[in-house]
């Protein structure tokens, strides 16, 4: 089952090897998996299009409390779905729109205050995302770049330093110790961020790979639904981290 790794806490060996044992009708295919996450994709950009309504028709009121239901409902989900796979196929959509709810209100946010100095922020941070996404698809359907146990480890490796150093850098902040380089537009935080797109971006190829051997190994059904959730939560992940360094550009126009 060493097959089965991954730096993607959601898309984890243990869950994988757990799921080839319990019956369910039918098994996972690649296909359905990148199926669930096209739905997956459309409930986050309908959300998102709902709180970046709000916000440009003077609700912003309602907007920031949409954004904090779907900063705390989609941590809840996705520790549920973490917790017990087979609700994937019900509570992953619930996360889809969570997160929309979210990205939508700080997409907006952003976009408002970098009108002037960075127009288009947030479309460009968009088209950024999925340019990322298909190329590292392409890079991983040619074998260019290969999800061996090397690449794997590497990848976890920095993907938990940086989940580590992030809640570092929360828990100083809420003691009132801030560190710069995490919020101005230094070139260190520029640095910094640049560093972490590209290791969010290569959490794709683990991503791909998990899906893809997952169908080879026969996973039941509802790890389609899972498989796309954790797709999902890297797409997500990728994007909030571009948007945040494209801010970091705009802070220095």
């Amino acid at each position: 089952m060493a097959l089965f790794q991954s730096d993607n806490p959601t898309l984890s060996q243990k869950i994988f090897s757990r799921s080839l044992d319990q019956s369910d009708t039918g098994v996972m295919t690649v296909r359905g998996s990148i199926g669930k996450f096209g739905f997956l994709l459309f409930m986050v950009l309908a959300a998102a299009s709902y709180t970046w309504y709000l916000y440009y028709n003077n609700q912003s009121q309602t907007m920031t409390t949409l954004m904090w239901v779907g900063i705390i409902g989609g941590l809840i989900s996705v520790l549920a779905i973490c917790f017990k796979p087979t609700l994937a196929p019900y509570l992953s959509p619930a996360y889809g729109i969570l997160e929309g709810l979210f990205l939508g209100a700080i997409s907006a946010v952003l976009n408002d205050a970098f009108s002037e100095k960075y127009p288009g922020l947030v479309m460009q941070a968009v088209g950024l995302t999925f340019g990322v996404a298909l190329a590292m698809f392409l890079l991983y359907n040619f074998r260019v770049i290969k999800a061996t146990e090397k690449f794997k480890s590497t990848i976890f490796a920095a993907t938990a330093g940086i989940a580590i150093f992030y809640v570092i850098t929360l828990l100083l902040r809420v003691f009132g110790v801030n560190i710069p380089f995490m919020y101005d537009s230094s070139l260190l935080g520029i640095g910094i961020s640049l560093f972490i797109v590209a290791i969010a971006a290569l959490n794709l190829i683990i991503d791909f790979d998990m899906i893809e051997k997952g169908a080879e190994m026969g996973a039941p059904k509802y790890m389609e639904w899972y498989g796309a959730f954790g797709l999902l939560v890297t797409m997500v992940w990728l994007y909030i981290e571009i948007l945040k360094l494209l801010s970091r550009f705009a802070g220095r126009k």
